[in-house]
């Protein structure tokens, strides 16, 4: 019988934690305001982001983490903090954003605390918040994409699975700029490709 997916009423999960490759990925919640901050204003992060609505303090962090907690309940976002499975430390951000559930579709996004880098927590956190996406929330297609000259996230993507599909012109924001773009480099990873193994990436 053919379904008629103009009438779907697909949902994501309900919040809960996701565990995998020594992290627990949880909601952001009250109490993470400042070190939401901080990665926000680390410099490392605005040179290759530049965030529609800035969060330079506690009170803009509250909202942000209101607004993301809504957009989950509506179906179009799922972001989460990450942290360390054992100690529960604060390593930073990954998070599914554009969630369209008919066409099961979205596009990932991540960011790691300059005291956390080099340990692998970017690819392991992509690779359990993709899993969580293709076999928790039935997405098929997880895009991602990362301004032109930003090679780490190049390499991050390419050893999660994640292989380039072109360059999207003008596909993003300068950097600290609204009135100006720069080109972005696009990947995708489908629920049909094959598995990927993280032994190449510290932590994995």
């Amino acid at each position: 019988m053919n379904r008629d997916i103009y009438n779907d009423r697909r949902r994501l999960p309900a919040p809960a934690d996701v565990l995998g490759h020594g992290l627990r990925l949880r909601p952001w919640r009250t109490g993470d305001e400042a070190t939401l901050v901080r990665g926000h204003t680390d410099p490392e992060f605005l040179r290759w982001n530049t965030p529609l609505v800035p969060v330079t303090d506690e009170a803009g962090a509250a909202e942000h983490i209101r607004q993301r907690a809504e957009g989950r309940e509506n179906g179009e976002m799922a972001h989460f903090c990450v942290t360390d499975a054992a100690d529960g430390r604060i390593l930073g951000h990954v998070g599914l954003a554009l969630i369209d559930l008919r066409m099961r579709s979205a596009r990932v996004g991540y960011w790691v605390l300059p005291e956390a880098r080099g340990q692998g927590v970017a690819g392991r956190a992509l690779a359990v918040c993709g899993r969580w996406g293709f076999e928790e929330a039935g997405l098929h297609r997880i895009d991602l994409g990362h301004a032109l000259g930003h090679d780490a996230s190049c390499r991050i993507a390419e050893r999660c699975g994640y292989p380039y599909e072109g360059t999207i012109r003008d596909g993003m924001f300068a950097s600290g700029r609204t009135d100006r773009f720069q080109d972005v480099h696009q990947h995708a990873r489908l629920a049909t490709d094959p598995d990927v193994r993280l032994d190449g990436l510290p932590g994995g």
